[in-house]
């Protein structure tokens, strides 16, 4: 393969992945995704920007089959789907040397055990010459890992952003055409991965708001040839106030909780307001629409049963996602019910220390099967969501 050409004398020489369907054995991956690297021939040196997951490292020296010297590789960021076959590209490049930040340095060195003079670290702004095109680093820690930077190519006003403003998409379409189609797999990608560091993701955009743009080029998915479009995209995420939603992530074991749920869905419809439910049983929940969800919703009402004093083992996953996720929620609350005895409720605000700022509205639990008292319950529970979305502004 010859490697496929974005600006002069600059290539893409990534790898696409059909057929994976899981990240992390986590992440589902419904479309795929791309491992991302680019090559930059200048007048008097060439740099490598990232390289591929080990897997497919044959993809990567396919490209390069031809390329008989690197001088430089840059390590955007250390996680293995994107460092995995560095090692391999030092074996046939061994000139190169490794362009990275201090923090990367101990993180590629525990990773893959490549020897300590093999690296450069690199200040933030600082510059690197290839003759004619001029490399300029900047550092952008907690997109997604301490280590992570980008590197902005001057000449032809090119950001290869790591993982920031990536998407999972397996594609042989190299730029964005289907600008709907990204936007959703890049709104599950920065949900997935990019919401629990929005702090530093809005400091991240700052950075880079003064610079010429052409491209955008990601590690993950599509380039970016109209920069904007993902850009404005990322300051809706961070920046925008959730909307008039209601997020149920909920199981059920004997059906108790789910006619709570039922009813709770009924009221909130009477009252004009959006609920969104996500079972949780094995195998039925799609943890990337679940973390889009939580992207948009004002309020999240947790439903479970009682397991052993306890909620449902799959409603305290659920509720650590959305801990670990630290969406811009509201409102919290829960529903459910139990035989004997109950402490679920505890429990789960025990697992939400990351929302301490949400305001936690009246618990609804019922021994058994809800009654006709526990029905009135779950409606002024919809009618308090209502008046609280009201306020906010969100109806």
């Amino acid at each position: 393969m010859k490697p496929i050409a974005i600006k002069p004398n600059v290539s893409f020489v990534g790898a696409v992945d059909w057929d994976r369907r899981l990240f992390d054995n986590l992440v589902p991956l419904p479309d795929g995704t791309s491992y991302n690297a680019y090559l930059i021939k200048g007048s008097e040196k060439t740099a490598l920007i990232d390289t591929v997951d080990f897997h497919m490292s044959e993809v990567l020296f396919d490209y390069l089959k031809d390329v008989d010297r690197i001088d430089y590789v840059i390590a955007n960021h250390g996680e293995q789907d994107h460092s995995g076959t560095l090692p391999k590209v030092l074996e046939k490049y061994p000139e190169a040397k490794v362009y990275l930040t201090p923090k990367a340095k101990g993180i590629f060195m525990d990773l893959l055990h490549i020897p300590e003079e093999k690296f450069v670290t690199v200040k933030d702004g600082e510059t690197l010459s290839l003759g004619d095109k001029t490399l300029q680093f900047i550092h952008a820690p907690w997109v997604h890992w301490p280590e992570t930077m980008f590197t902005y190519l001057r000449e032809d006003k090119v950001l290869f952003s790591g993982d920031f403003l990536g998407s999972h998409i397996a594609t042989n379409e190299l730029f964005v055409k289907d600008e709907g189609r990204v936007y959703e797999a890049a709104k599950r990608y920065y949900s997935e991965i990019m919401a629990p560091f929005a702090g530093q993701i809005k400091k991240n955009l700052e950075r880079i708001k003064d610079l010429e743009l052409d491209i955008v080029a990601p590690t993950h998915g599509q380039l970016y040839d109209r920069p904007e479009f993902i850009i404005d995209a990322y300051h809706h995420w961070v920046y925008d106030d959730p909307i008039n939603l209601v997020l149920i992530p909920y199981i059920s074991m004997h059906g108790s909780t789910k006619v709570m749920v039922d009813h709770l869905v009924d009221a909130l419809t009477e009252r004009g307001v959006t609920a969104s439910l996500f079972n949780l049983s094995a195998g039925v929940v799609d943890v990337g629409k679940l973390a889009m969800a939580l992207m948009d919703a004002a309020t999240v009402v947790i439903g479970t049963p009682t397991v052993l004093l306890g909620p449902h083992p799959n409603v305290v996953y659920g509720a650590y996602l959305v801990n670990v996720l630290k969406p811009k929620v509201k409102f919290l609350s829960v529903i459910g019910s139990y035989g004997w005895g109950t402490k679920a409720v505890d429990i789960i605000k025990g697992l939400l220390t990351n929302l301490g700022r949400a305001e936690i509205l009246d618990p609804v639990i019922c021994k058994g099967l809800p009654r006709a008292e526990d029905l009135k319950a779950i409606e002024a529970l919809a009618e308090t969501i209502y008046q609280k979305h009201k306020e906010s502004g969100f109806v």
